[in-house]
C-alpha cells in the first residue's frame, strides 16, 4: 500500500464520523429513522475498515503521517498512525460499530427523544476520538481533545432536565477547565523546546530549570488527562455524567471519553515528558500514588451504590487508574500492561453497561435491590454480566487478567511491591462489588413476584438489537483472553509501543 493511500485512510478515518454528523444533523428531522440509523451503522463500518486497513502497514513499522497545515514553526495541524495510538483507534472503531446497533435498540425500545441529535452528537464524539488516537503532536491532540469534550456535552444533557443540565455543566466545569491548564502548559513546553511533536522517550528539555517547575508543568497538563480518567479528587463529574442514557454511559466509560483521559496521560508520560524527566522531577511518582488511592477508594465507595449504572460507573474510575498506574511506573511491562488494559477495559465495561441499559429498558429497574430473581427473566443478558464481572475482576483466559499481570510484571520492575498488592484488593473489591449482583439475580432468597412467572420457554430478554450487541463484546473479550492478538494485533501493538519508549520488550 503506498504512502498516498495509508494518508488517505488516516484522515478518512477522522473525517468520516465528522461528515456523518454532519449528515444527520441536516436530515435527521426531515427523513424516516431508518435512513438517519443507516447513516451511523454504514459511518461505523466504513471507520472501522480504514482504521484496520492501517494495521498490516504499522505492523510492521510503518508509521502513516500526514500534515494538514503548518501554522507556524514547529505548530502544525498533523496525523500519525503509530502502535499506541492504533491501539485506541482499533477500540473506538470496533465498538463504536457494536454501541451503533445498541443504541439503535435502545433508543427504539424506550422511545427517546432527541434521537437525531443523539447520534450527530456521537458521531462527533467518535472523530473527536479519532483524531486524539491519531494526533502527531500537542496541538493536535488538544483541537480534537476539546472537540471530544464539546460533542459529549449533548449527550450527558440528552433529557434536557435538572440532573441532566446540573451534570452537564459539572462535566463542562471539570473538562474544560482542565483542558485550558494543558494549553497554559502545551504554551511553556512550545516555547521552551521549539516543538510539540510526539517523540518515543519524550522530547521536553528543560534544561537548566528547577525540577519543581518542571514538575508543576507537568501536573499542570497531566491534568486534562487526570480528569477525564477519573482520577480521584478529579472524578466527580464521571458518576454524575450516569444521568445520559445508558449508550452514552457506555460511550463515556468504555469507547471514547476515559478512554481519551487515560491515552491522555500515556500520551505526556511516555511520548512528551519522557521516563527520565518524570523520574528527576518525581511526576510520575505523585501521578502514581494518586490512581493507587483511586484504585482503592473506587472500589470501597462502588461496594455501597445500590443503583448499577452507579455502581459501575465508580468501577471504570478504578479501572482507568489501573491504566494511569501501569504508565507511571516507568517501566516496559508496565506500560505495556496499561496498553493491553484499555482493550481489556474496554470490552468487558461496555458488556456491563450494556447488559444494565438492556435490564432497564426491558424490566425497568436500575436498583440492584430491585432486580432479586430476574435471571428467571433474562438469563442470558444476566449469564453475560456474571462473565464480564468476572473479566472485570481478572479472571484468567478473560484479557483483564493478562493486562494486571503484566502491570504488576511493571511494579516488579519498578521495585514497587506495594501496587502488586493493591492490584489484589482491587480484584477482590471487584468480586465484592459485582458478583452480588449476579447472586441476586440468580440465587437470591425472596424473588420479586414479578419474575416468578418466567422460566423455562418464558423469557424476557432485551430486543436482538440490544442483546446480539452485549454477546458480540462480550465474545470478543473472550476470545482475546486466549488470543490476545486476535483482530488487531492489541498485544503486539502494546508491546511495541512500550519497545518505541524503552527501547526494549517486557
Amino acid at each position: 500500500m503506498s504512502e498516498t493511500m495509508l494518508s488517505g485512510l488516516l484522515l478518512s478515518a477522522v473525517l468520516i464520523p465528522a461528515a456523518a454528523g454532519i449528515i444527520i444533523l441536516a436530515v435527521g428531522n426531515h427523513v424516516h429513522r431508518n435512513v438517519r440509523e443507516a447513516v451511523t451503522l454504514l459511518a461505523a463500518f466504513a471507520m472501522a475498515t480504514c482504521v484496520f486497513s492501517l494495521v498490516p502497514a504499522v505492523l510492521v513499522g510503518r508509521e502513516a503521517s500526514l500534515t494538514v497545515m503548518e501554522i507556524a514553526d514547529g505548530l502544525t495541524l498533523s496525523f500519525k498512525a503509530d502502535s499506541a495510538g492504533m491501539i485506541f483507534a482499533c477500540i473506538a472503531s470496533s465498538l463504536w460499530v457494536i454501541t451503533s446497533f445498541y443504541s439503535i435498540g435502545y433508543m427504539r425500545g424506550h422511545g427517546e427523544k432527541n434521537q437525531t441529535g443523539y447520534f450527530a452528537a456521537f458521531a462527533g464524539c467518535l472523530c473527536g476520538a479519532m483524531g486524539v488516537c491519531f494526533a502527531a503532536d500537542l496541538l493536535t491532540f488538544f483541537i480534537f481533545y476539546e472537540i471530544l469534550t464539546v460533542s459529549t456535552y449533548p449527550l450527558v444533557v440528552h433529557y434536557r432536565d435538572s440532573k441532566g443540565k446540573y451534570s452537564g455543566r459539572k462535566y463542562l466545569i471539570y473538562t474544560l477547565v482542565s483542558g485550558q491548564l494543558f494549553f497554559a502548559g502545551m504554551v511553556y513546553v512550545y516555547a521552551t523546546c521549539g516543538t510539540l511533536a510526539f517523540t518515543p522517550g519524550g522530547f521536553v528539555d528543560f534544561a537548566g530549570s528547577d525540577k519543581m517547575l518542571t514538575l508543576g508543568i507537568f501536573l499542570l497538563m497531566v491534568s486534562a488527562g487526570a480528569v477525564k480518567a477519573g482520577v480521584m479528587p478529579l472524578h466527580s463529574w464521571l458518576p454524575a455524567a450516569m444521568v445520559a442514557p445508558t449508550p452514552v454511559s457506555a460511550l463515556l466509560h468504555a469507547v471514547a471519553v476515559v478512554k481519551a483521559g487515560a491515552f491522555c496521560v500515556i500520551r505526556l508520560v511516555c511520548y512528551t515528558f519522557g521516563p527520565e524527566v518524570l523520574r528527576e522531577c518525581m511526576g510520575a511518582e505523585v501521578l502514581l500514588w494518586l490512581a493507587g488511592v483511586t484504585v482503592i477508594l473506587s472500589s470501597l465507595i462502588a461496594i455501597q451504590k445500590t443503583n448499577l449504572k452507579a455502581r459501575l460507573a465508580f468501577s471504570t474510575v478504578g479501572q482507568l487508574s489501573y491504566i494511569v498506574m501501569g504508565v507511571c511506573l516507568l517501566t516496559p511491562a508496565g506500560m505495556t500492561g496499561a496498553m493491553y488494559h484499555m482493550v481489556a477495559h474496554a470490552f468487558l465495561k461496555i458488556t456491563l453497561f450494556m447488559c444494565a441499559g438492556a435490564i432497564f429498558v426491558t424490566a425497568h429497574k436500575a436498583d440492584i435491590t430491585e432486580m432479586r430473581g430476574i435471571g428467571r427473566r433474562m438469563p442470558v443478558t444476566m449469564a453475560a454480566f456474571t462473565a464480564a464481572s468476572l473479566g472485570i475482576a481478572g479472571l484468567p483466559f478473560l484479557p483483564g487478567f493478562l493486562s494486571k499481570m503484566t502491570i504488576m510484571e511493571g511494579a516488579r520492575q519498578a521495585g514497587q511491591p506495594v501496587f502488586v498488592l493493591i492490584l489484589v484488593a482491587s480484584a477482590l473489591l471487584s468480586l465484592a462489588y459485582l458478583i452480588p449482583v449476579s447472586y441476586i439475580a440468580f440465587a437470591g432468597t425472596k424473588v420479586r413476584e414479578e419474575y416468578l412467572a418466567y422460566g423455562p420457554g418464558n423469557r424476557g430478554e432485551a430486543s436482538k438489537l440490544m442483546l446480539i450487541p452485549l454477546l458480540a463484546a462480550l465474545a470478543l473479550a473472550f476470545v482475546m483472553g486466549f488470543f490476545p492478538d486476535f483482530g488487531a494485533h492489541f498485544y503486539t501493538f502494546a508491546k511495541a509501543a512500550a519497545s518505541s519508549v524503552y527501547g526494549g520488550g517486557i
